[in-house]
């Protein structure tokens, strides 16, 4: 592990935020670069956040007795699924097609985009522990003791939704200033 590696660091280092000096989050959506592909993005970002934040919720439910077992299992389902591969889609997409394209808009920031990419593959091994885990709070209903793999689960999306937070907050606050001060031209 780094100090720049996804999993001890507090955000992006001075470096990278040469641009988001410019272009601080306060003054995106007035920016007239924003709506489009920005906008989108960030609902996108968003919809990940919501999605871990629901099952997060559905889990600590359970385990308060407040949410059925077969609810609670139907809903980690769905949205678990939905969750690993909207975001591996997503991943894929910036990696192969936005990441190239924005890398070279600006010299001072290029290095950031390999930071990015390493987020990407440390959060596959993330995204796997969080389906064995989620599988095992499906697979543990009905279980003598269901709420100790749900238990796992609650903790491992605690630890994914900090990761993946830290992940979305620094790819936003170096890709955003970056399509607005160059627009989204070759992007969409």
């Amino acid at each position: 592990m780094t100090p720049l590696s996804l999993d001890a660091r507090s955000g992006l280092p001075d470096a990278l935020q040469v641009l988001l000096q410019d272009y601080p989050r306060e003054a995106w959506e007035a920016d007239p670069n924003f709506h489009g592909l920005v906008s989108f993005w960030l609902e996108r970002h968003m919809m990940f956040r919501q999605l871990m934040a629901h099952m997060k919720a559905e889990t600590e439910g359970f385990l308060t007795g407040e949410r059925d077992p077969q609810h609670f299992a139907r809903g980690i389902g769905r949205y678990g699924g939905v969750f690993v591969q909207q975001l591996h889609g997503h991943h894929h997409i910036e990696d192969h097609h936005y990441f190239p394209i924005l890398r070279e808009k600006d010299a001072r920031i290029e290095t950031g985009f390999d930071l990015l990419d390493a987020d990407h593959h440390a959060l596959d091994g993330i995204l796997n522990r969080f389906v064995e885990q989620a599988n095992g709070a499906i697979q543990g209903i009905g279980g003598a003791d269901a709420r100790k793999p749900a238990g796992a689960l609650r903790e491992g999306l605690t630890d994914l939704e900090r990761l993946i937070g830290r992940h979305l907050d620094d790819e936003e606050d170096l890709i955003v200033p970056v399509i607005l001060k160059y627009g989204s031209a070759g992007l969409g």
